[in-house]
């Protein structure tokens, strides 16, 4: 039987690098951002709606495919696979770099709450680097309406952050920062220990121990880890949405921060409005973090086999 590091008492775990972990996780990203756009337009949309016009995320998607065409569900993918490739590689980079000042000095282990701070600490960083400018300008592009592209106010992702700054300044591409940060940090705190504890939990998989789990096995545990994070942050996603989407250079701002925009929408909508468009995030977020894992424990689990072998004390 083949011996790993975690079958022996006197191995020491050597860490994986940041870049490896990065590169897992742009490819990961690169897969899930193609495989799942439809859901996050329908998201968006659902979000946006104040008057009730969509019935639901099938009523949402047929509405949007009859009246603007099918390529519509894919409307902002361009910001969208690359902001998820940057996001991945930053947040899974940083995640290690992180780590790696939690880590024992004798045993190269993590403890839970070290792993808990690294993963929110890459989730601020990834919302402040990428997530917000990449999703102000997303959500600008998938909230028009229409078939007539010369109708449209932006006319792609460039042309889109060129026109939100000469309207609004830089500061315009970080609309919605704070509960953009509140929902990444605690996304990826919770994100990062679930996803380590499944898989020790599931598959006595402990990593930097030479083994490579199955693609479905790294689905499974991904899937499990994404469910938590959008019912925990729901309310700071369509505070996000909502400050993302409206321009600042367009008189009064409807909605002045975070705590305002909650309030207002609680006052106007009731108190299930903070958890609109949850069902389509349910239907995205754990099947993304299903896909980016399948592949991201691929590649890291590839690179621990070849080149992390035992290290004898």
């Amino acid at each position: 039987m083949e011996k790993t590091q975690s079958d022996s008492p006197n191995a020491v775990k050597k860490a994986i690098p940041p870049y490896v972990k990065a590169l897992s996780g742009s490819l990961g990203g690169i897969v899930e951002a193609s495989c799942l756009q439809p859901i996050d337009v329908i998201k968006t949309r659902l979000q946006l709606d104040r008057t009730g016009g969509y019935r639901g995320i099938i009523h949402c998607g047929t509405t949007v495919a009859r009246t603007e065409g099918v390529r519509a569900l894919w409307k902002g993918l361009t910001p969208f696979a690359t902001h998820l490739t940057l996001k991945y590689a930053l947040r899974m980079g940083s995640n290690a770099v992180l780590q790696g000042a939690f880590k024992d000095a004798q045993t190269g282990k993590v403890s839970n709450h070290g792993r808990f701070i690294s993963g929110f600490g890459a989730g601020v960083l990834e919302a402040l680097v990428i997530v917000t400018p990449f999703e102000v300008v997303k959500i600008r592009l998938q909230q028009q309406r229409g078939l007539s592209h010369e109708l449209l106010k932006y006319k792609g992702p460039v042309h889109c952050a060129r026109t939100i700054i000469r309207e609004e300044g830089l500061r315009g591409l970080w609309s919605g920062a704070s509960p953009t940060v509140m929902r990444n940090g605690t996304n990826q705190a919770a994100m990062f220990s679930a996803k380590n504890a499944f898989d020790v939990l599931l598959w006595k998989k402990h990593e930097g121990d030479g083994r490579v789990l199955l693609p479905w096995q790294s689905m499974i545990s991904g899937f499990l880890a994404g469910t938590a994070g959008p019912i925990c942050t729901g309310p700071f996603d369509v505070v996000k949405t909502r400050l993302m989407a409206q321009g600042r250079g367009v008189g009064e701002l409807k909605y002045k921060g975070l705590f305002h925009a909650i309030r207002t929408i609680y006052a106007e909508e009731g108190l299930l409005a903070l958890w609109k468009g949850l069902l389509p995030r349910l239907m995205r977020i754990p099947p993304g973090q299903a896909i980016v894992w399948g592949v991201a424990d691929q590649v890291i689990g590839l690179y621990e086999k070849q080149y992390l072998p035992l290290a004898p004390l």
